[in-house]
Protein backbone atom coordinates (compact mmCIF):
# COMPACT_ATOMS: atom_id res chain seq x y z
CA UNK A 1 0.00 0.00 0.00
CA UNK A 2 1.55 3.31 -1.04
CA UNK A 3 2.07 6.00 1.57
CA UNK A 4 0.34 9.28 0.60
CA UNK A 5 0.93 12.74 2.05
CA UNK A 6 -2.35 13.76 3.63
CA UNK A 7 -3.23 17.42 4.15
CA UNK A 8 -3.98 18.44 7.71
CA UNK A 9 -7.08 20.67 7.47
CA UNK A 10 -6.48 22.27 10.87
CA UNK A 11 -2.90 23.13 9.98
CA UNK A 12 -4.08 24.70 6.73
CA UNK A 13 -6.69 26.68 8.59
CA UNK A 14 -4.07 28.02 11.03
CA UNK A 15 -1.81 29.03 8.13
CA UNK A 16 -4.69 30.96 6.60
CA UNK A 17 -5.57 32.72 9.86
CA UNK A 18 -2.78 35.17 10.67
CA UNK A 19 -4.44 36.03 14.03
CA UNK A 20 -4.13 32.48 15.32
CA UNK A 21 -1.52 32.10 18.14
CA UNK A 22 0.30 29.32 16.22
CA UNK A 23 0.29 31.15 12.88
CA UNK A 24 3.88 32.47 13.18
CA UNK A 25 5.14 29.14 14.48
CA UNK A 26 3.78 27.16 11.53
CA UNK A 27 5.02 29.78 9.09
CA UNK A 28 8.52 29.42 10.53
CA UNK A 29 8.33 25.68 9.84
CA UNK A 30 7.76 26.49 6.18
CA UNK A 31 11.27 28.08 6.02
CA UNK A 32 9.89 31.56 5.94
CA UNK A 33 7.81 31.03 2.82
CA UNK A 34 4.64 33.10 2.41
CA UNK A 35 1.37 31.51 3.36
CA UNK A 36 -0.19 29.29 0.68
CA UNK A 37 -3.81 28.33 0.41
CA UNK A 38 -5.30 24.83 -0.04
CA UNK A 39 -4.69 25.04 -3.79
CA UNK A 40 -1.02 25.91 -3.35
CA UNK A 41 -1.45 29.53 -4.47
CA UNK A 42 0.13 32.37 -2.52
CA UNK A 43 -2.47 34.09 -0.41
CA UNK A 44 -2.53 37.90 -0.34
CA UNK A 45 -3.37 39.55 2.95
CA UNK A 46 -6.27 41.91 2.17
CA UNK A 47 -5.63 43.97 5.29
CA UNK A 48 -3.31 46.99 4.93
CA UNK A 49 0.31 46.41 5.85
CA UNK A 50 1.86 49.29 7.77
CA UNK A 51 5.37 50.34 8.64
CA UNK A 52 6.96 53.49 10.06
CA UNK A 53 9.37 55.49 7.90
CA UNK A 54 12.42 57.41 9.14
CA UNK A 55 10.29 60.51 9.71
CA UNK A 56 8.02 58.61 12.10
CA UNK A 57 5.02 58.70 9.78
CA UNK A 58 3.02 55.53 9.20
CA UNK A 59 3.15 54.31 5.60
CA UNK A 60 1.37 51.64 3.65
CA UNK A 61 3.82 48.79 2.94
CA UNK A 62 2.51 47.78 -0.48
CA UNK A 63 5.48 45.56 -1.34
CA UNK A 64 5.62 43.89 2.08
CA UNK A 65 9.28 44.84 2.31
CA UNK A 66 9.39 44.69 6.10
CA UNK A 67 7.52 41.40 6.39
CA UNK A 68 8.84 38.26 8.02
CA UNK A 69 7.53 34.79 7.09
CA UNK A 70 4.96 36.42 4.86
CA UNK A 71 3.50 38.61 7.60
CA UNK A 72 4.30 42.28 8.04
CA UNK A 73 5.06 43.13 11.63
CA UNK A 74 4.22 46.67 12.72
CA UNK A 75 7.27 48.58 13.81
CA UNK A 76 7.56 49.22 17.53
CA UNK A 77 8.40 52.89 16.87
CA UNK A 78 5.76 55.08 18.41
CA UNK A 79 4.36 58.06 16.61
CA UNK A 80 5.02 60.36 19.53
CA UNK A 81 8.67 59.33 19.69
CA UNK A 82 11.02 62.10 18.61
CA UNK A 83 12.76 61.05 15.41
CA UNK A 84 16.05 62.67 14.44
CA UNK A 85 16.31 62.78 10.67
CA UNK A 86 19.70 62.63 8.92
CA UNK A 87 21.18 65.98 7.93
CA UNK A 88 21.45 66.79 4.21
CA UNK A 89 24.45 69.04 3.54
CA UNK A 90 25.83 70.68 0.41
CA UNK A 91 29.41 71.90 0.88
CA UNK A 92 30.68 74.59 -1.49
CA UNK A 93 27.77 74.58 -3.97
CA UNK A 94 28.78 74.93 -7.59
CA UNK A 95 25.31 75.59 -8.96
CA UNK A 96 22.00 76.91 -7.65
CA UNK A 97 18.29 76.28 -8.07
CA UNK A 98 16.42 79.33 -6.79
CA UNK A 99 12.96 79.00 -5.25
CA UNK A 100 10.77 81.95 -4.32
CA UNK A 101 9.34 81.14 -0.89
CA UNK A 102 5.60 81.72 -0.64
CA UNK A 103 4.42 82.31 2.92
CA UNK A 104 1.14 82.84 4.71
CA UNK A 105 1.22 84.32 8.20
CA UNK A 106 4.98 83.81 8.40
CA UNK A 107 4.78 80.09 7.50
CA UNK A 108 5.55 78.28 4.27
CA UNK A 109 2.46 77.26 2.34
CA UNK A 110 1.89 73.65 1.34
CA UNK A 111 2.17 74.74 -2.30
CA UNK A 112 5.65 76.14 -1.63
CA UNK A 113 6.72 72.91 0.09
CA UNK A 114 5.71 70.97 -3.03
CA UNK A 115 7.85 73.31 -5.16
CA UNK A 116 10.80 72.82 -2.80
CA UNK A 117 10.38 69.06 -3.15
CA UNK A 118 10.62 69.43 -6.94
CA UNK A 119 13.71 71.65 -6.56
CA UNK A 120 15.46 69.02 -4.44
CA UNK A 121 14.70 66.37 -7.06
CA UNK A 122 16.35 68.56 -9.71
CA UNK A 123 19.33 69.21 -7.45
CA UNK A 124 19.88 65.52 -6.70
CA UNK A 125 19.58 64.59 -10.39
CA UNK A 126 22.54 66.81 -11.34
CA UNK A 127 26.00 65.32 -11.03
CA UNK A 128 27.68 68.51 -9.83
CA UNK A 129 27.14 69.95 -6.38
CA UNK A 130 23.84 71.82 -6.63
CA UNK A 131 22.06 73.56 -3.76
CA UNK A 132 18.52 74.86 -3.39
CA UNK A 133 18.43 78.57 -2.58
CA UNK A 134 15.29 79.91 -0.91
CA UNK A 135 14.58 83.61 -1.52
CA UNK A 136 12.26 85.24 0.99
CA UNK A 137 11.01 88.74 1.73
CA UNK A 138 9.62 88.96 5.24
CA UNK A 139 9.80 86.96 8.45
CA UNK A 140 9.45 83.28 9.28
CA UNK A 141 7.60 82.05 12.35
CA UNK A 142 8.54 78.38 12.06
CA UNK A 143 11.57 76.22 11.46
CA UNK A 144 12.20 75.32 7.82
CA UNK A 145 14.88 72.68 8.35
CA UNK A 146 12.62 69.99 6.91
CA UNK A 147 11.32 71.97 3.93
CA UNK A 148 14.24 71.36 1.57
CA UNK A 149 16.21 74.65 1.72
CA UNK A 150 20.01 74.35 1.60
CA UNK A 151 20.69 78.10 1.71
CA UNK A 152 18.32 80.88 2.71
CA UNK A 153 18.40 84.48 1.47
CA UNK A 154 16.03 86.45 3.68
CA UNK A 155 15.61 90.21 3.44
CA UNK A 156 13.39 92.37 5.61
CA UNK A 157 12.47 96.00 5.59
CA UNK A 158 9.59 98.36 4.92
CA UNK A 159 10.52 98.49 1.24
CA UNK A 160 9.86 94.75 0.93
CA UNK A 161 6.84 94.39 3.24
CA UNK A 162 3.31 94.01 1.95
CA UNK A 163 2.64 93.93 -1.77
CA UNK A 164 5.85 95.12 -3.48
CA UNK A 165 6.22 93.23 -6.78
CA UNK A 166 8.67 95.75 -8.24
CA UNK A 167 11.04 95.50 -5.27
CA UNK A 168 10.76 91.71 -5.34
CA UNK A 169 11.58 91.63 -9.04
CA UNK A 170 14.69 93.75 -8.49
CA UNK A 171 15.80 91.46 -5.65
CA UNK A 172 15.44 88.42 -7.92
CA UNK A 173 17.37 90.26 -10.67
CA UNK A 174 20.26 90.86 -8.24
CA UNK A 175 20.26 87.18 -7.29
CA UNK A 176 20.35 86.34 -11.00
CA UNK A 177 23.29 88.66 -11.68
CA UNK A 178 25.35 87.42 -8.74
CA UNK A 179 24.65 83.67 -8.53
CA UNK A 180 23.33 82.76 -12.01
CA UNK A 181 20.84 80.08 -10.86
CA UNK A 182 20.19 77.21 -13.24
CA UNK A 183 16.41 77.51 -12.75
CA UNK A 184 13.90 79.70 -11.01
CA UNK A 185 10.97 77.81 -9.50
CA UNK A 186 7.91 79.63 -8.16
CA UNK A 187 4.44 78.53 -7.00
CA UNK A 188 1.86 79.31 -9.68
CA UNK A 189 -0.62 80.93 -7.31
CA UNK A 190 -1.25 84.31 -5.74
CA UNK A 191 1.50 86.91 -5.72
CA UNK A 192 4.15 84.33 -6.67
CA UNK A 193 2.40 83.77 -9.99
CA UNK A 194 2.60 87.47 -10.81
CA UNK A 195 6.22 87.67 -9.68
CA UNK A 196 7.15 84.74 -11.93
CA UNK A 197 5.77 86.50 -14.98
CA UNK A 198 7.52 89.74 -14.04
CA UNK A 199 10.76 87.83 -13.53
CA UNK A 200 10.44 86.26 -16.97
CA UNK A 201 10.25 89.75 -18.50
CA UNK A 202 13.26 90.96 -16.48
CA UNK A 203 15.39 87.95 -17.47
CA UNK A 204 14.18 87.84 -21.05
CA UNK A 205 12.95 84.29 -20.57
CA UNK A 206 9.58 82.87 -21.56
CA UNK A 207 8.22 81.44 -18.29
CA UNK A 208 6.55 78.04 -18.24
CA UNK A 209 3.27 78.34 -16.34
CA UNK A 210 0.94 75.69 -14.95
CA UNK A 211 3.73 73.09 -14.79
CA UNK A 212 2.77 69.88 -13.04
CA UNK A 213 5.36 67.36 -14.26
CA UNK A 214 9.02 67.58 -15.34
CA UNK A 215 10.38 64.88 -17.64
CA UNK A 216 13.83 64.31 -19.12
CA UNK A 217 13.76 66.99 -21.82
CA UNK A 218 10.23 68.35 -21.71
CA UNK A 219 7.61 69.38 -19.21
CA UNK A 220 3.85 69.00 -18.97
CA UNK A 221 1.78 72.10 -18.26
CA UNK A 222 -1.94 72.66 -17.85
CA UNK A 223 -3.57 74.84 -20.48
CA UNK A 224 -7.03 75.64 -21.75
CA UNK A 225 -8.47 76.53 -18.34
CA UNK A 226 -7.03 73.31 -16.95
CA UNK A 227 -8.79 71.07 -19.49
CA UNK A 228 -5.76 69.95 -21.52
CA UNK A 229 -2.01 69.45 -21.18
CA UNK A 230 0.73 70.79 -23.40
CA UNK A 231 4.29 69.55 -23.76
CA UNK A 232 7.08 72.07 -24.17
CA UNK A 233 10.84 72.40 -23.49
CA UNK A 234 12.12 73.39 -20.09
CA UNK A 235 12.42 77.07 -19.20
CA UNK A 236 14.71 78.77 -16.72
CA UNK A 237 11.63 80.28 -15.07
CA UNK A 238 8.98 77.69 -14.20
CA UNK A 239 5.76 78.25 -12.28
CA UNK A 240 4.63 74.98 -10.71
CA UNK A 241 1.19 73.81 -9.67
CA UNK A 242 0.29 72.19 -6.38
CA UNK A 243 1.29 68.52 -5.96
CA UNK A 244 3.94 68.87 -8.67
CA UNK A 245 6.15 66.76 -6.39
CA UNK A 246 6.11 65.29 -2.92
CA UNK A 247 7.35 67.67 -0.21
CA UNK A 248 10.66 66.85 1.44
CA UNK A 249 10.44 64.73 4.55
CA UNK A 250 13.37 62.29 4.69
CA UNK A 251 16.14 64.70 5.71
CA UNK A 252 16.89 67.83 7.69
CA UNK A 253 18.25 70.63 5.55
CA UNK A 254 20.69 73.31 6.69
CA UNK A 255 18.73 76.38 5.55
CA UNK A 256 21.88 78.32 6.40
CA UNK A 257 22.91 81.75 5.14
CA UNK A 258 25.07 82.28 2.09
CA UNK A 259 28.82 81.99 2.59
CA UNK A 260 30.76 85.29 2.83
CA UNK A 261 32.10 84.95 -0.70
CA UNK A 262 28.58 84.38 -2.01
CA UNK A 263 26.77 87.14 -0.13
CA UNK A 264 24.92 89.66 -2.23
CA UNK A 265 25.45 93.39 -2.16
CA UNK A 266 21.81 94.38 -2.25
CA UNK A 267 21.20 97.86 -3.57
CA UNK A 268 18.28 99.98 -2.44
CA UNK A 269 15.07 98.98 -4.24
CA UNK A 270 13.65 101.24 -6.88
CA UNK A 271 10.88 103.63 -6.00
CA UNK A 272 7.70 101.67 -6.50
CA UNK A 273 4.86 103.05 -8.50
CA UNK A 274 2.48 100.97 -6.39
CA UNK A 275 1.27 101.84 -2.93
CA UNK A 276 0.25 99.05 -0.59
CA UNK A 277 -2.71 100.12 1.51
CA UNK A 278 -2.68 96.93 3.58
CA UNK A 279 -5.05 94.04 3.78
CA UNK A 280 -8.78 94.61 3.57
CA UNK A 281 -10.72 93.34 6.56
CA UNK A 282 -13.06 90.53 5.52
CA UNK A 283 -15.83 88.98 7.56
CA UNK A 284 -14.86 85.31 8.12
CA UNK A 285 -18.53 84.35 7.69
CA UNK A 286 -18.40 85.60 4.08
CA UNK A 287 -15.33 83.56 3.11
CA UNK A 288 -16.23 80.37 1.21
CA UNK A 289 -15.23 77.27 3.14
CA UNK A 290 -13.05 76.02 0.28
CA UNK A 291 -10.91 79.20 0.59
CA UNK A 292 -10.90 79.61 4.38
CA UNK A 293 -7.58 79.15 6.20
CA UNK A 294 -9.00 78.96 9.74
CA UNK A 295 -12.19 76.96 10.37
CA UNK A 296 -14.06 76.26 13.59
CA UNK A 297 -16.36 73.33 12.88
CA UNK A 298 -19.10 71.97 15.12
CA UNK A 299 -20.80 68.61 15.30
CA UNK A 300 -23.18 66.58 17.39
CA UNK A 301 -21.09 67.22 20.51
CA UNK A 302 -21.82 70.96 20.53
CA UNK A 303 -24.57 71.70 23.08
CA UNK A 304 -24.34 75.50 23.23
CA UNK A 305 -24.53 76.87 19.69
CA UNK A 306 -24.70 80.58 20.68
CA UNK A 307 -21.41 80.05 22.51
CA UNK A 308 -20.00 78.33 19.41
CA UNK A 309 -20.89 81.32 17.18
CA UNK A 310 -19.44 83.72 19.73
CA UNK A 311 -16.18 81.75 19.83
CA UNK A 312 -15.92 81.76 16.04
CA UNK A 313 -16.35 85.54 15.99
CA UNK A 314 -13.78 86.04 18.74
CA UNK A 315 -11.24 83.76 17.06
CA UNK A 316 -11.85 85.24 13.61
CA UNK A 317 -12.58 81.78 12.19
CA UNK A 318 -14.95 80.67 9.47
CA UNK A 319 -17.73 78.40 10.70
CA UNK A 320 -18.15 74.84 9.50
CA UNK A 321 -20.26 71.88 10.56
CA UNK A 322 -20.65 68.14 10.22
CA UNK A 323 -23.54 66.58 8.35
CA UNK A 324 -25.34 65.71 11.59
CA UNK A 325 -25.31 69.37 12.73
CA UNK A 326 -26.61 70.49 9.34
CA UNK A 327 -29.35 67.86 9.24
CA UNK A 328 -30.46 68.93 12.73
CA UNK A 329 -30.82 72.51 11.49
CA UNK A 330 -28.08 74.13 13.58
CA UNK A 331 -26.02 75.23 10.55
CA UNK A 332 -26.86 76.02 6.91
CA UNK A 333 -26.14 73.49 4.18
CA UNK A 334 -23.39 75.60 2.58
CA UNK A 335 -21.35 75.22 5.80
CA UNK A 336 -21.23 71.41 5.69
CA UNK A 337 -17.71 70.00 5.57
CA UNK A 338 -16.97 66.61 4.04
CA UNK A 339 -17.16 64.53 0.91
CA UNK A 340 -20.92 65.21 0.71
CA UNK A 341 -20.39 68.91 1.46
CA UNK A 342 -17.32 71.10 0.89
CA UNK A 343 -13.73 69.87 0.66
CA UNK A 344 -11.55 72.24 2.69
CA UNK A 345 -7.80 72.85 2.85
CA UNK A 346 -7.50 75.11 5.90
CA UNK A 347 -4.22 75.69 7.68
CA UNK A 348 -5.98 75.17 11.03
CA UNK A 349 -9.18 73.14 11.45
CA UNK A 350 -10.77 72.91 14.91
CA UNK A 351 -13.32 70.09 15.15
CA UNK A 352 -15.64 70.51 18.13
CA UNK A 353 -17.74 67.46 19.01
CA UNK A 354 -17.15 65.71 15.66
CA UNK A 355 -16.52 61.97 15.85
CA UNK A 356 -14.96 61.76 12.39
CA UNK A 357 -17.07 59.87 9.88
CA UNK A 358 -15.33 58.67 6.74
CA UNK A 359 -16.94 61.34 4.56
CA UNK A 360 -15.90 64.10 6.96
CA UNK A 361 -12.31 62.88 7.18
CA UNK A 362 -12.13 62.82 3.40
CA UNK A 363 -13.27 66.44 3.26
CA UNK A 364 -10.50 67.62 5.62
CA UNK A 365 -7.75 65.51 4.06
CA UNK A 366 -5.75 68.56 2.92
CA UNK A 367 -5.95 70.48 6.20
CA UNK A 368 -2.50 71.07 7.68
CA UNK A 369 -3.29 71.21 11.42
CA UNK A 370 -6.37 69.54 12.90
CA UNK A 371 -7.37 70.22 16.52
CA UNK A 372 -9.99 67.94 18.06
CA UNK A 373 -12.22 68.80 21.03
CA UNK A 374 -14.14 65.68 22.00
CA UNK A 375 -15.26 63.54 24.93
CA UNK A 376 -14.41 60.25 23.18
CA UNK A 377 -10.67 59.64 23.26
CA UNK A 378 -10.98 56.73 20.82
CA UNK A 379 -12.94 58.40 18.02
CA UNK A 380 -11.49 58.69 14.51
CA UNK A 381 -11.20 62.48 14.65
CA UNK A 382 -8.89 62.20 17.66
CA UNK A 383 -6.69 59.79 15.69
CA UNK A 384 -6.57 62.25 12.78
CA UNK A 385 -5.86 65.33 14.91
CA UNK A 386 -2.46 66.82 15.64
CA UNK A 387 -3.69 68.17 18.98
CA UNK A 388 -6.56 66.82 21.07
CA UNK A 389 -8.43 68.07 24.13
CA UNK A 390 -10.68 65.57 25.89
CA UNK A 391 -13.59 67.00 27.85
CA UNK A 392 -16.89 68.86 27.65
CA UNK A 393 -16.91 71.12 24.60
CA UNK A 394 -18.72 74.00 26.32
CA UNK A 395 -16.18 74.17 29.16
CA UNK A 396 -13.20 73.95 26.81
CA UNK A 397 -14.55 76.65 24.48
CA UNK A 398 -15.25 78.90 27.47
CA UNK A 399 -11.65 78.57 28.67
CA UNK A 400 -10.37 79.15 25.13
CA UNK A 401 -12.38 82.35 24.87
CA UNK A 402 -10.97 83.58 28.19
CA UNK A 403 -7.41 83.02 26.92
CA UNK A 404 -8.12 84.88 23.67
CA UNK A 405 -9.69 87.81 25.51
CA UNK A 406 -6.76 88.00 27.93
CA UNK A 407 -4.25 88.01 25.08
CA UNK A 408 -6.20 90.70 23.22
CA UNK A 409 -6.29 92.87 26.33
CA UNK A 410 -2.54 92.43 26.82
CA UNK A 411 -1.82 93.45 23.22
CA UNK A 412 -3.95 96.56 23.61
CA UNK A 413 -2.13 97.53 26.81
CA UNK A 414 1.26 96.97 25.19
CA UNK A 415 0.28 99.11 22.21
CA UNK A 416 -0.84 101.90 24.53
Amino acid sequence: MSELNRRDPRRSWILRNRLHPRHDELNAELNGQPTRGPTGLLRKNPRPQWQYGPSGLRRLDRLNMSGAAGVTQLSSKKRNEQVVLPLHQVVNPQAWIAVWLQTSGGRLTSHCKDVLGQAQQLAVARKQTTAVLGVLCGELKESVEGAGIDRLLQVQGPEYDGYQPEAWSQLCAQVENNLKPLYWLLPDSGESAELGRRLGVVLGERPATGVWKLEADTLLARNGAGKRDIRRPWSRVMLLLEECALPCGEYRYEAGPLEPEQKLELSAPISSRLEDLGQVAVDPAEIPLAEAEFILSGGNGVHDWPQFHQAATLLGASEGASRVAVDDGFMPRNRQVGATGTWVSARVYIAVGISGAVQHLQGIGKCEKVVAINQDADCDMVKRASLTTIGDSSEIIAELMKLVEAKSAQEVSNAA
